[in-house]
């Protein structure tokens, strides 16, 4: 692929502050360190925690560059840099890590003491450009568009570790609640690790069409309790697993019921909400687990993209509109998430 030498200039979409609309700025091209790379964005997905961002639910530095969902071409390479070179098609690893701390050492580094993730405690993809070390570029096989492999690394990534977490085997039954851009990946994810049935939460019509299309039982949560129709479909026990991917009290509440005896919560949704469970009813006597899913880990990059390799994710269905790197379409998107419109996942193409 041949590759230009970036301008003096390039253009990004910012966060001011949290409760303004976002803008669009110009800002100066960085020139990358020794270590770095900087990496012409070819898209960016526009996540709900975005909106979170926006609204100041969750803090984040600012002025910020939002986006931490990111596929591009190298550009630039700093002097030290020998692992991607100018011209290489990668997806960005969000998490800006030390690599030296105890978590870094021991796999957790989602919790490193001097962690950084990209749009939100540093510049990220709704720009034209965006330097990150060479470590967390990561090759991007020829055979994935590039909308894809953005989002591969938040909805995707982030859907395996809630998995993971929730130790989903062979033979599990598993809830999924909320299905926009994690939950499409969670239900395939699911599927491909040996569950025998996954039910797919929420209350868009046009969503649940897409999770029965993708092989699960939709559950409509204004046509009933969601609870009580998981508890009816799966002979009153409730299901192994469930994930929360929503971020409300009401649904986390509702993941954490619907599990069976020895079950196991995973909770991924953002939210400053406080929820209620009661401990004897929904933890105690079940032997149950509440378990918090925080981020991904890049060591769990290569197993999704050997997952879409093989077919057994497939993200066609996945993003379902493209826009341009432009403040007003792209608060439009972030408005859309907030009231919990049709839209999978959106993708900016500068």
């Amino acid at each position: 692929m041949n590759v230009t030498m970036p301008a003096p200039e390039f253009r990004a979409v910012r966060l001011i502050k949290p409760g303004s609309r976002l803008v669009n700025e110009t800002l100066a091209t960085p020139g990358p360190a020794a270590g770095d790379v900087v990496v012409r964005v070819m898209a960016a997905g526009i996540c709900h925690s975005d909106a979170h961002y926006r609204s100041g639910v969750v803090s984040t530095r600012h002025p910020c560059t939002l986006g931490h969902e990111v596929s591009g071409v190298v550009a630039q390479v700093g002097a030290d840099v020998t692992r991607v070179r100018p011209g290489d098609r990668v997806c960005l690893h969000y998490l800006v890590t030390c690599g030296k701390c105890s978590h870094c050492r021991t796999g957790t580094e989602q919790f490193c003491v001097a962690g950084e993730i990209i749009g939100k405690h540093r510049d990220g993809g709704f720009a034209e450009l965006i330097c990150v070390p060479a470590q967390n570029a990561l090759p991007l096989p020829a055979a994935i568009p590039f909308e894809q492999g953005a989002i591969l690394m938040c909805s995707s990534a982030t859907a395996l570790h809630a998995l993971r977490k929730a130790r989903v085997g062979r033979g599990d039954s598993v809830a999924v609640f909320g299905i926009g851009g994690l939950g499409v990946s969670a239900i395939q994810l699911a599927k491909a690790f040996g569950a025998s049935a996954v039910f797919a939460v929420d209350i868009n019509a046009t969503k649940l069409a897409l999770a029965e299309r993708l092989g699960a039982v939709p559950v409509d949560a204004n046509a009933a309790d969601p609870v009580h129709e998981i508890r009816r479909l799966t002979g009153g026990h409730g299901v192994d697993a469930s994930l929360e991917l929503i971020g409300s009290a009401q649904t986390m509440e509702q993941a954490i019921e619907a599990v069976a005896p020895q079950g196991r919560a995973a909770l991924a949704g953002l939210t400053d909400q406080r929820i209620s469970v009661s401990p004897y009813r929904d933890i105690l006597n079940k032997e149950a687990e509440i378990i918090g899913v925080s981020d991904h880990l890049a060591s769990e990059i290569p197993e999704l993209l050997g997952l879409v390799a093989c077919g057994q994710l497939d993200l066609a269905h996945a993003v379902s509109r493209v826009v341009p790197l432009d403040a007003y379409a792209i608060n439009g998107v972030l408005d859309d998430l907030e009231n919990f419109r049709d839209d999978v996942r959106c993708v900016i193409k500068p």
